[in-house]
């Protein structure tokens, strides 16, 4: 499958959108002071809190991330990428309803990642839920649906990778919902319900992006 300039253009909007959400997440992490930032305490919505302050009744911790604008910057750039990517790969990945109804939750989710960025949890709890709703809820829904993909689309043909992350994220969603860590804390569990998503859409830019002969033997390994 030759690629247009359009479908080259989304395969590498999906590809930088995990490695800038990652950096990001890093470095503002880095600038917190007392209390230092824990990935497997803190969630990832204290970095882009606005006020210094205790926060959450269910897990009451302190929150204070100077750099917040840095992360609510970020998570607004990666949702822009993923929407563009998924809009110029949408003839792409493929036709029919199971495919449609993927590519529908998932666009929902790039909206949940716009939200959580513009509406912190410390400005708007409410909406901020909501962003998270669509990240967790129905956009791993929507990865997991696009694990049943026709074996003849784009999507098809990684199943083993799709499938894998829609069940990776839909299980870190339950937990992380439960509030139960398994060893990887609360705020770790989060993060394998929200990250599955970039991470599957920029393995599927690189895959894409590829020259073809690369590309089909890839694409052909994960089925």
């Amino acid at each position: 499958m030759n690629l247009t300039r359009t479908g080259r253009l989304g395969a590498l909007c999906w590809l930088a959108a995990a490695p800038i959400f990652l950096a990001a997440s890093l470095i503002t992490g880095l600038r917190w002071r007392e209390p230092t930032y824990n990935w497997a305490t803190h969630n990832i919505s204290d970095l882009g809190n606005t006020h210094c302050g205790v926060w959450d009744t269910t897990r009451p911790r302190y929150v204070c991330s100077p750099w917040h604008p840095l992360m609510n910057t970020a998570t607004l750039t990666t949702a822009a990428l993923l929407t563009v990517g998924l809009l110029l790969t949408w003839r792409i990945l493929g036709h029919g309803p199971v495919v449609r109804s993927a590519q529908t939750l998932l666009l929902l989710a790039t909206g949940g990642y716009a939200l959580a960025a513009v509406y912190p949890a410390d400005v708007d709890e409410n909406l901020h839920v909501l962003g998270a709703f669509l990240i967790m809820g129905l956009g791993n829904v929507g990865l997991l649906l696009a694990g049943f993909a026709p074996s003849g689309t784009t999507l098809g043909r990684c199943r083993r990778l799709t499938l894998t992350a829609g069940l990776v994220a839909l299980a870190g969603t339950t937990l992380f919902a439960a509030q139960q860590g398994l060893g990887l804390g609360v705020g770790g569990m989060e993060r394998i319900a929200v990250l599955p998503f970039p991470l599957w859409a920029c393995c599927l830019g690189v895959l894409l992006a590829e020259p073809p002969t690369l590309r089909d033997l890839a694409l052909s390994a994960s089925t």
